[in-house]
């Protein structure tokens, strides 16, 4: 009995899940928007100078929150675009905090900039991974959508080519 329903619960887990995905502007698949905002309380990271760095700071602002590693192929291919998101003139309230989960040392991540061409973007560290467990993350590259309000809207599980005009003519709606 007990199986019966642990795979009705995984049955409705999934299926709300899919429905949760935008169809609309031909967004990307693995863009998984929130019918139910979700709200974070107490969420602090590193940044390059080691310095607590708390998003309630960022309030007002849309937010991007990707959580990388340099060993990530995928995080490899996709950082570029973020890079040229985080200084498109379109957007004029947007924050793209990069963070780093995979307790490298500082002078790795900068040479992991150097190579993938990342101008624009900070160092950020989730040095303990209290965040990736805070945040439920089930792998990387995973980005945080969360809107001026503090709320996450939506989340990328996987990476995405962020120049994509369908992403970016949604995005713009809350910035």
């Amino acid at each position: 009995m007990r199986n019966l329903i642990k795979f009705f619960i995984t049955v409705i887990i999934i299926f709300s899940t899919f429905s949760s995905h935008s169809k609309d502007l031909n967004l990307p698949k693995n863009l998984i928007i929130h019918e139910k905002l979700k709200k974070y309380e107490n969420v602090s990271f590193k940044n390059r100078f080691d310095k607590d760095i708390d998003l309630a700071n960022f309030n007002g602002k849309l937010l991007l929150l990707n959580f990388w590693a340099t060993w990530c192929e995928p995080c490899k291919e996709e950082m570029p675009s973020l890079d040229k998101l985080a200084v498109d003139q379109k957007f004029k309230n947007i924050e793209i905090l990069p963070i780093n989960i995979s307790q490298e040392k500082k002078k790795k991540i900068e040479e992991f900039y150097k190579e993938t061409k990342i101008k624009n973007l900070d160092i950020f560290f989730d040095t303990d991974v209290r965040l990736a467990k805070k945040f439920l993350l089930r792998g990387v590259p995973t980005t945080l959508i969360i809107d001026k309000d503090g709320d996450e809207i939506a989340r990328i599980v996987g990476s995405i080519d962020f120049q994509d005009e369908n992403f970016k003519t949604w995005l713009r709606k809350f910035d």
